[in-house]
């Protein structure tokens, strides 16, 4: 659809511009705009006409007419004066909704009519144009004024309301900021009320330690001595003993090698919560250790309707651990299983995980089983399923506690599998890497958890030939600029310098840039940071994930 021409305005002189400007604001007005886009028409066309005017030159033709929901007034000018018009095009182009000077002589300005517009006709607008009246220099000046004090007043107006708006949103941030002063007061005391709590925690674990090693200690003495006089009396160099006699003092001495072993675990569970239980690793030999224990704990059995089996491969089969911590985690897993086993059989299978580099000891058996709520539980102290089986079988709740720490500490898992009426099984897997050949020479465990950091440790012992601590990210910055590790494991929570922060530190030095990093953290996030390998999450972390995801990292670096 055309545009339908309205009126047709031409300038010679100074007279002509006021009168252009009189057009403009009446045509403008005529079809409904507002005061102030009035204003802003009639100033856009007197700046284009001033222009042209001051330059000497005459001829401009500006032709108003009707584009659907736009205003048009389309000037064209001589040749000689498109240079002279570049600021009057400047001006109207802040002024209008679009501004269109792409061609030499010639300026299309576009002012976009409101949702109220006039609903005059094209014909009655142009009678009302035309029957307008010319005004002078002065009156147009004089309606300049008016325009003027206009907007100044509106422009007061708006100050106005400004201000009234400023001082709302002081006001508001006035109440803000008191509100996050008194959160923030909050939190320093949630803070310090935490670390007190800490501490009064702290204190009682050590008071706890402390006492388990006190009694643990005084205990032993006296079961030692008692063991000690027992077998004098029942040896070959003691004096003849009754039937009845002997059957009393080996009592004696079974209940005190039952306290005393109660008592070893006692203490042992102290060192393992303090950090303290260190393996002493050798070579076992598997198959010499599974015999033994056959030979140990099958004549305790309370009777002949339960059959204990052993199942190892042939010898030479062996590996790194702390001897006696192994004996004590599979006496107390088979103990378990034979005092819960009525009928049918218990079997102990040994056999290496050569994808996993782990060996995994298997102890199943056909008893009563655990229910599925009572599966992570049996690991607590002192904690035993309820239930008419507990009244038959004895115990204090703390063997498989016990056993899982020692298989912590050796840097293996314990897990268990059960079904009630059908039998449980119980999984040790401990790394069997030779400590003469690591895998890799140098790995940083950066964390602010000590405990954490140990079980870390005992898992890659045989693994690393040297394993770096560091307790936060600049400690961990210090110990990889002193000798960069072959691989760091990093947590992202650690207090002062972040992981994130680590990583940001790594990237920008040359000697750690290809350090591959791995995130091992308790933070809930599922995207891998850009200079991580891998992210592995540390409630429950295995030691065959951590190791299969160090050998892809070391792997990929490689590549």
């Amino acid at each position: 659809m055309r545009a339908a021409p309205l009126t047709t305005v031409t300038v010679a002189g100074e007279s002509d511009v006021f009168a252009m400007r009189q057009v403009g604001r009446e045509v403008a007005a005529a079809l409904g705009m507002s005061q102030q886009d009035q204003i802003r028409v009639a100033t856009a066309l007197s700046e284009l006409g001033r222009e042209i005017v001051i330059e000497g030159a005459s001829g401009m033709v500006v032709a108003f007419a009707l584009d659907l929901d736009d205003l048009v007034m389309e000037v064209s000018f001589p040749d000689a004066a498109a240079r002279h018009v570049a600021e009057g095009v400047t001006m109207a182009g802040r002024l209008m909704d679009v501004v269109d000077a792409g061609e030499r002589g010639r300026v299309v300005l576009r002012k976009r009519l409101p949702a109220s517009a006039s609903a005059l006709s094209v014909a009655q607008i142009r009678t009302k144009v035309n029957a307008m009246a010319p005004s002078s220099a002065l009156d147009e000046l004089r309606q300049q004024n008016h325009e003027l004090a206009s907007t100044l007043e509106a422009v007061r107006q708006l100050n106005a309301e400004l201000e009234e708006t400023n001082q709302g949103v002081m006001a508001l941030y006035n109440q803000l900021s008191a509100e996050l002063e008194e959160t923030n007061r909050g939190v320093v005391a949630l803070y310090a009320e935490l670390d007190e709590k800490s501490m009064q925690l702290r204190e009682a674990s050590d008071a706890k330690n402390r006492f388990w090693a006190t009694v643990s200690h005084e205990l032993r003495t006296p079961l030692n001595s008692i063991i000690g006089l027992v077998r004098l009396l029942t040896g070959p160099g003691g004096d003849p003993l009754g039937e009845e006699q002997a059957r009393q003092v080996e009592l004696i001495g079974s209940s005190a090698e039952t306290l005393l072993t109660l008592v070893s675990e006692l203490l042992d569970i102290g060192k393992a919560e303090s950090g303290r239980l260190d393996p002493q690793f050798t070579t076992v030999d598997l198959v010499a250790l599974a015999e033994r224990l056959r030979m140990t704990v099958g004549p305790a059995q309370s009777t002949d309707r339960v059959t204990l089996r052993v199942v190892v491969p042939p010898p030479p089969f062996t590996m790194p651990a702390d001897e006696a911590m192994l004996t004590r985690i599979l006496r107390n897993l088979l103990a378990n299983s034979l005092k819960f086993t009525q009928e049918g059989e218990v079997v102990l299978e040994v056999a290496h995980d050569q994808a996993a580099g782990e060996t995994v000891f298997t102890v199943a058996d056909t008893g009563i089983g655990i229910p599925a709520e009572h599966l992570e539980r049996v690991f607590e102290e002192f904690y035993q399923v309820p239930g008419p089986a507990q009244t038959r079988a004895k115990g204090t709740g703390l063997g498989l506690a016990y056993a899982r720490r020692l298989a912590e500490a050796m840097g293996g898992t314990l897990t268990l599998a059960s079904t009630p009426g059908e039998g449980t099984t119980a999984v040790l897997r401990l790394p069997y890497e030779s400590h003469d050949v690591p895998v890799a020479q140098r790995i940083l465990v950066a964390d602010d958890d000590e405990n954490f950091r140990a079980g870390v440790r005992r898992m890659l012992t045989g693994f690393a030939a040297h394993i770096d601590e560091a307790p936060d990210g600049a400690a961990a910055l210090a110990a990889m600029a002193a000798a960069p590790p072959d691989l760091a494991l990093l947590d992202l929570l650690m207090p002062g310098l972040d992981g994130t922060a680590v990583l940001q530190r790594m990237a920008d030095d040359e000697r750690l840039r290809k350090v591959p990093v791995i995130i091992v953290t308790l933070a809930q996030t599922h995207r891998r940071p850009e200079r991580a390998e891998a992210v592995l999450g540390k409630q429950g972390l295995r030691r065959d994930v951590l190791l299969n995801a160090i050998r892809q990292a070391l792997g990929s670096r490689d590549e």
